[in-house]
Order: C-alpha cells, then sequence, then structure tokens
C-alpha cells in the first residue's frame, strides 16, 4: 500500500534525512588511504547514535540476504555496486567508495548515499560519478505531480545509456516513510507515461546505480549481499530521498 504523507510528516523525515547526510559525510570524512571500511562504519555509528536515531539497515534481512545486514552502512568499493558489508579492508590509493546509510528518527526514515573517490583519482571514476549524478538529478527533476513513476525511471536510464553505462535492472529505488522500504518501487528504467501517479505527499527513494562498463548483469558476492559487476568494471551509487510536492520536488536527505 501506498503511504502519502502529511506535510507535517514531511517535516519530520525531512530531520531523520539531515541525521542521514551527517552520518554519510562523517563517514567520508573518515575515508583515507589506509582507513578501514569497519571505521566508516563506526563515525556514521557515532552520529546516529548522538542525534538519538535508529540505524534501518542493521539487522535488516530482506528474503535474498543469508544473514541479517550487520552495520549501519553499506561499504562498496570500485567494483561493487551496492550492498557491501564494512569490514576490515583498508582503502587503497584510488579506490572508488559508495556509501549508503539511513536512519529512522522520530518514527520517520531517510536514506540516502553517495559515492566519492580516495586518494588520486582516475579521471574514469570521476566521469562514472559525474554519470551517475546526473541520472540522479534528471530522476529528480521528473518527480512532479504532472508525472508517474515511469517518468522518473525513463529519466534515469535516458541518462544512463546516454553515458553508455549499465545498470543493474532488478534493483532500483523504492517509497520511503515509516519503513525504509515502502511501495511503490521505483525502476531505473522504465517507460514514460506508466506507473503509480506522482501525488503530493509522496515520498521516494530515488538511486541510480550505474556500472562503467555497460552491461547490466552482476554476481553476488560470497557473503550473500555485495553486488559486483559481472566484468570487473567500476560502479557508483548515488541516492536521495525526495518529497513529491505541489511546489516540485524537495530532496529531504541534505544536510
Amino acid at each position: 500500500m501506498v503511504e502519502i504523507k502529511t506535510d507535517a510528516a514531511l517535516e519530520a523525515m525531512r530531520e531523520a534525512g539531515r541525521v542521514v547526510a551527517h552520518a554519510l559525510a562523517a563517514a567520508r570524512a573518515a575515508a583515507a588511504v589506509g582507513t578501514r571500511l569497519r571505521e566508516l562504519d563506526e563515525a556514521a555509528r557515532a552520529v546516529l547514535s548522538e542525534a538519538g536515531a535508529r540505524s534501518p539497515f542493521l539487522g535488516y534481512r530482506p528474503s535474498f540476504a543469508p544473514t541479517p545486514f550487520p552495520a549501519v552502512i553499506c561499504a562498496s568499493v570500485n567494483d561493487a555496486v551496492v550492498h557491501g558489508i564494512p569490514d576490515d579492508y583498508r582503502l587503497r590509493d584510488g579506490d572508488l567508495v559508495s556509501i549508503d546509510c539511513g536512519a529512522e528518527l522520530g518514527g520517520w526514515t531517510g536514506d540516502s548515499a553517495i559515492s566519492f573517490t580516495v586518494g588520486t583519482p582516475r579521471p574514469a571514476d570521476l566521469a562514472l560519478i559525474a554519470a551517475t549524478q546526473q541520472a540522479l538529478d534528471a530522476g529528480i527533476a521528473a518527480a512532479t505531480t504532472a508525472n508517474r513513476i515511469g517518468d522518473i525511471s525513463h529519466a534515469i536510464s535516458t541518462a544512463a545509456r546516454a553515458a553508455g553505462c549499465g545498470m543493474p535492472t532488478d534493483f532500483g529505488g523504492h517509497g520511503i516513510g515509516r519503513r525504509m522500504h515502502e511501495d511503490p518501487h521505483v525502476p531505473n528504467h522504465g517507460r514514460p507515461g506508466r506507473g503509480f501517479p506522482l501525488r503530493h505527499g509522496l515520498v521516494l527513494a530515488i538511486e541510480p546505480m550505474l556500472m562503467a562498463g555497460g552491461r547490466d548483469e552482476y554476481r553476488t558476492a560470497p557473503d550473500g549481499w555485495t553486488l559486483r559487476t559481472i566484468d570487473g568494471s567500476r560502479a557508483a551509487h548515488i541516492e536521495h530521498t525526495v518529497a513529491i510536492t505541489d511546489d516540485g520536488p524537495q530532496v529531504l536527505t541534505l544536510p
């Protein structure tokens, strides 16, 4: 069932979104050559704890997962697309890192992701991150009351394909509110004018995941969580929680 939020609920979700933004900023600030991924998780945990927020990631176990997720962030490096588990891997010069984080505060949830490089960046990685941001921006721009879910999906896929990137087409964005994952599903590819109509008070997590190799296939790592590109090419993931309003889309996961 799709829940339409009140304006008061949107403001409460904005508070949860701010916590997510600060947690992501803390994780990024901690990321340096030689830093363990586990330390990025610790930095985000500290922000959630100080804000009195709960992590919707920690202990989460969807149907495909063999075990509950053990951290408050997903940390996906280089060929990892999404759902990477932060462990004792030490970041290396030139790594491409995607961090996904959520927070539940006052009964409402925020969800966001960033991608960045550590140390000396590869130009191709910067181009991939820029293409992912452009796909997200296109999706957000399409999130208006005149459109439907398919318009968001089409905008994302058009930008991604123009950049020559692949996408894991069975993963995408989602509704969000009292829970991290709610209806409706927001595919990263689709036909304009199709799908659930967008209306004031609908809140969506919009999250393009682009793979530089141009292929849509991926593989699941032995941990049962991490999705990796099938050809070893690099991936990027950027996400915002976005409210559909009569005044246009509002990003709720900003500092």
